[in-house]
């Protein structure tokens, strides 16, 4: 363990990268943009480093390495003074490592709070954008880089809060884990299911907090906070017709691609029934009094029992909420014939399905088959699908959430959501802990940039999570009520 502090190593750092370094003190060489926390506390200035030195971290599956930002986090966490048996950088195939950290409790409380972020990020061709996806840029009030949002943001925040705690003497009666982690975009799983397998014992605990909630404005009027406490379950099926085949100059009636695209369009017709389970009820029934009249009638109309036809009607026209009532299945990609001059053999089409938690997914396949109606279509699952039940809405999450949200932000109400995609939160809590996606960090209901071209942050939303978080951490991990 290096002796110098961490406060000497920041300063180092700034005064180096500030000095000209390699550009021979050329004054027209690019530089980083300006640091605008002048004035700020410690602790935010500390986060938008962290921020900045992950988002010039290359984690693509394709040509970047977790591993070189797990371990730049541990040389900050070491820095700060955490024990080099509390800080682990674990991977099992080069240049996808995972960093596990632990601030130790008194010993008297429960099982850990774990906290998850992944470092990885999807590609981002440079051309595209309107910055350099792997440069962190500070402009008009935002950050710009790949991760801003999805997830780095939420992994810097975590390891400030961290030193943050440490640095104030911070005693809490449970344990608190970081856990950064790869393979959550793609890739072969190296991430949080390698974990659980090979070092469950490093990220155990009572409950986890991730990604997949935050929070909503509208013209900068904050609506709410939501919080992620189940997923949807992923599972592609193909669709395959063969067919003896033959010239086209003599076509007939029995086409593949006829006869797959017949029961594509069956399946675009078709609405699976709608389901509410306890976290998507709780959605509905919050959301309806921060939405227009208009939606918000639909919204408790959805809430009857049985649920009304009008709302359901209305509802399902909004794309955003038809994900939330019912199971979807909708075709993604198409493959067919083998020249242009003859008539197709095969015609195979991918149809990806997004099922509600709870769903047997046989029954999800028999009901294609029988929408489909057509004993040529072969009907045939894309691997396992994970299933991900959701996790319990308990007082001592949710309490915490809306007692801290309800100070930093009066009358936001706090909204249990479902995800329609995917996190690592199913492999936890196939695992038997539950997981929750909070964070505190706000964002235009119109703006959802992750995975997409300039994607960013606003600066002061970034702020604003990192308070969030810091004031939950703090509470979680006080299990014993001091």
């Amino acid at each position: 363990m290096r002796s110098t502090s961490y406060l000497t190593v920041v300063l180092i750092w700034v005064l180096l990268s500030g000095c000209g370094g390699g550009d021979g003190g050329n004054p027209d060489a690019e530089r980083p943009a300006p640091d605008q926390t002048a004035g700020f506390p410690e602790h935010q200035r500390l986060a938008r480093e962290l921020l900045l030195e992950l988002i010039e971290i290359d984690t693509t599956h394709s040509t970047g390495s977790t591993t070189v930002a797990a371990q730049a986090m541990a040389t900050h966490l070491l820095a700060a003074g955490f024990p080099e048996s509390d800080v682990h950088v674990l991977e099992e195939v080069p240049r996808k490592g995972n960093l596990v950290a632990r601030y130790r409790g008194d010993g008297r409380g429960e099982r850990p709070v774990l906290l998850l972020a992944h470092l990885d990020v999807v590609e981002a061709d440079p051309a595209d954008w309107t910055v350099d996806p792997f440069k962190f840029t500070e402009q008009d009030g935002y950050y710009y880089g790949r991760g801003t949002t999805d997830d780095k943001d939420e992994a810097a925040i975590h390891m400030a809060n961290l030193i943050r705690l440490r640095q104030e003497g911070f005693s809490p009666s449970r344990d608190i884990i970081v856990a950064l982690t790869a393979d959550e975009e793609g890739g072969d799983h190296n991430g949080v299911a390698w974990l659980l397998k090979h070092h469950r014992d490093l990220i155990d605990a009572e409950f986890a907090l991730n990604e997949g909630g935050g929070g909503l404005s509208r013209s900068s009027r904050r609506l709410s906070n939501g919080v992620q406490a189940s997923e949807k379950v992923y599972q592609s099926f193909t669709l395959e017709v063969t067919n003896p085949g033959g010239h086209s100059s003599r076509p007939v009636r029995d086409n593949a691609i006829y006869r797959l695209a017949d029961a594509l369009g069956r399946i675009r017709d078709y609405d699976f029934p709608v389901i509410l389970n306890e976290v998507t009820w709780a959605f509905f029934e919050r959301s309806a009094a921060i939405e227009d009249p208009e939606v918000g009638a639909a919204m408790r109309g959805i809430l009857q029992d049985p649920p009304h036809p009008d709302a359901i009607e209305f509802l399902a026209s909004i794309p955003a909420y038809n994900a939330l009532l019912r199971t979807t299945c909708v075709a993604t990609m198409l493959e067919a014939g083998h020249a242009e001059n003859a008539l197709p053999q095969r015609a195979q089409a991918v149809v990806n399905c997004r099922i509600m938690p709870g769903e047997p997914l046989a029954d999800v396949r028999s009901t294609l088959e029988t929408v489909v109606a057509d004993e040529q279509v072969a009907v045939t699952p894309i691997l396992d699908a994970t299933p991900s039940a959701p996790s319990p809405l308990t007082p001592e999450v949710l309490q915490p959430i809306e007692r801290i949200t309800g100070a930093m932000w009066p009358g936001v109400p706090v909204v249990p959501l479902m995800s329609t995609g995917a996190t690592d939160g199913l492999y936890l809590r196939n695992a038997g802990i539950p997981v929750y996606g909070v964070s505190g960090l706000f964002r235009e209901v119109d703006e959802n940039r992750a995975h997409g071209r300039d994607e960013r942050i606003l600066a002061s939303s970034f702020f604003e999570g990192q308070e969030f978080l810091y004031r939950l951490m703090k509470e979680l991990a006080k299990t014993d009520g001091s």
